[in-house]
C-alpha cells in the first residue's frame, strides 16, 4: 500500500548534501545522494525558477525529470552538444508568462545501471526490472530531502514527474505505482515496446485504482520508427479507454520531424511545461 508523503520520510545513508557551483547561479548540484533501496549514488541537479532568491516566502511546484545528465548540461549528456535546454525553455516559458514557476530536479541516472533501474519488469532480452526500488528511493528519501532543502510543495497537485524513452515508461509506472505522490505526468517518447508492452497490462490494471487520473502530457515523434509510433498511439487509446480526457488532463501528439533524441525532445518542453504547469493569474 502507498504510503502518504509524511509517513515516508527516511534519511538516505549518506549524502554530500553542499551544492558545487555551476556555471548557472540558478542550477544547483548536489554530489552522490546515497539510497537505503540502491546500490549506486545519483547526482541531483536543481533548477530554481527566476525570482527565487528574491521571495524568500514563495513556495514552488515541482517537476523531478530523470536523465538528469542530459537536461541542462551539453558536456554531460549522452550525446555530447546536446541537450534538453531545460533551464532556457523553462525560464522562457516563465518569462512568457504561460509557466507557473517552478522547481525542477534532475536525477542523474546510474550509468550501467540505468536499464535496471528504470524497467518495472525484466526484458527477456534486455534484463531489468529494479524501478520498484528506484520508486520507493524517490518518494521516501529523495523527494522528502528536497523538501527540506527547497521551498516546494508536496500536494500531489503541485509535484510531477517525467523522462523520457525508458524514463518516460517509468514515470507512467510510478505515477501508476505511486498515484499518492504525483499529479503530473511528463511521458516524451515511451519505451512502450518494454518487455512486450507489458506497461500497457499494467496500466489496465492499475488505472480502475486511481482516484483521480494524473494531468499527462505524452507524445512522440513521427521520426522515430512505424513500430514506436503506432506503439505510442496504442498507449494513448489504453490511456483514454481508462479515463483519461483529451484536452482536459491529456494532451498527446506526434510531433512532425520529431526524433529519439535529446534536440527533439529539448524541442517539446516549453509546450510540455505549458500543459502540465500552466500559469494563473489566481
Amino acid at each position: 500500500m502507498d504510503q502518504t508523503p509524511q509517513e515516508c520520510t527516511e534519511t538516505p545513508q549518506g549524502l554530500v548534501a553542499a551544492q558545487e557551483s555551476t556555471p548557472q547561479p540558478r542550477l544547483r548540484l548536489h554530489r552522490a545522494f546515497l539510497s537505503h533501496y540502491l546500490p549506486d549514488a545519483h547526482d541531483i541537479i536543481v533548477y530554481l525558477p527566476p525570482g527565487y532568491d528574491q521571495e524568500p516566502a514563495r513556495t514552488y511546484p515541482v517537476l523531478y525529470l530523470h536523465d538528469g545528465q542530459n537536461l541542462f548540461e551539453e558536456v554531460t549528456s549522452f550525446l555530447p552538444g546536446r541537450s534538453w535546454d531545460v533551464r532556457q525553455q523553462a525560464d522562457a516559458a516563465i518569462e512568457a508568462g504561460e509557466v507557473e514557476p517552478l522547481v525542477i530536479v534532475g536525477i542523474c541516472h546510474a550509468g550501467p545501471r540505468r536499464i535496471a533501474e528504470y524497467s518495472f519488469e525484466a526484458d527477456a532480452q534486455h534484463g531489468g526490472g529494479e524501478a520498484e526500488d528506484y520508486g520507493i528511493m524517490l518518494t521516501r528519501e529523495l523527494m522528502p530531502w528536497i523538501a527540506t532543502e527547497y521551498r516546494v510543495r508536496t500536494g500531489r497537485t503541485d509535484v510531477g514527474v517525467g523522462g523520457s524513452s525508458l524514463g518516460g515508461l517509468l514515470s507512467l509506472f510510478l505515477a501508476l505505482r505511486h498515484p499518492r505522490f504525483f499529479g503530473k505526468l511528463a511521458v516524451l517518447s515511451p519505451s512502450v515496446w518494454w518487455n512486450r508492452r507489458s506497461i500497457l497490462g499494467f496500466l489496465w490494471q492499475h488505472a480502475p485504482e486511481l482516484r483521480e487520473r494524473p494531468r499527462l502530457w505524452l507524445d512522440v515523434g513521427d521520426r522515430e520508427g512505424r513500430h514506436t509510433v503506432e506503439d505510442v498511439r496504442l498507449l494513448h487509446q489504453f490511456l483514454e479507454a481508462n479515463g483519461w480526457r483529451p484536452d482536459e488532463n491529456l494532451h498527446f501528439e506526434v510531433i512532425p520531424g520529431g526524433t529519439h533524441d535529446e534536440a527533439s525532445w529539448a524541442g517539446r518542453v516549453r509546450p510540455m511545461l505549458g500543459f502540465l504547469f500552466p500559469f494563473s493569474a489566481q
